[in-house]
């Protein structure tokens, strides 16, 4: 709801009906026209990005049911906006040629190729088991006797 109004959950310099953006939201998005009304201006919205808007509202307005039991499980959630992923890519072409990143390979893959170009073929090159090492010494005339407990 936030994210399609550009407003905060709560606010009370919004008139009455509107300090809750939850119930306000619900109230709104029941009419298309109140709902286009109340998009973020600085979402471009075409009939297009209109449609997936509706169905990322009828979510935000499940995900806000009163009774928990009504609200959709995460992977609900994930599916539903899964769906609208390639439909709102926030990319052009002409920035992915220009940054040399195929974004329509799979993240997995990307990283690995990022790797190889690095030479570090290794998902993680830093061992963990001794993280001691990152610990800088006892600094230069620090006292020998003082002990963490000292600082308390």
């Amino acid at each position: 709801m936030e994210l399609l109004t550009g407003m905060m959950a709560l606010d009370e310099e919004r008139p009455e009906e509107s300090h809750y953006l939850a119930s306000w939201f619900c109230q709104m998005k029941t009419d298309k026209e109140k709902l286009r009304s109340i998009i973020d201006p600085s979402i471009a919205i075409t009939d297009e990005t209109f449609e997936s808007v509706l169905i990322i509202a009828d979510l935000a307005g499940h995900c806000a049911a009163r009774d928990p039991h009504q609200r959709p499980e995460m992977g609900h959630a994930v599916n539903v906006l899964a769906s609208l992923v390639e439909k709102w890519m926030p990319i052009n072409d002409d920035q992915e040629e220009y940054l040399g990143i195929d974004f329509h390979q799979p993240l997995l893959q990307m990283v690995k190729g990022w790797q190889a170009a690095d030479g570090t073929a290794d998902v993680c090159s830093v061992s963990l088991n001794d993280s001691k090492g990152s610990i800088p010494a006892r600094p230069a005339g620090f006292a020998e006797s003082f002990k963490s407990s000292d600082g308390r």
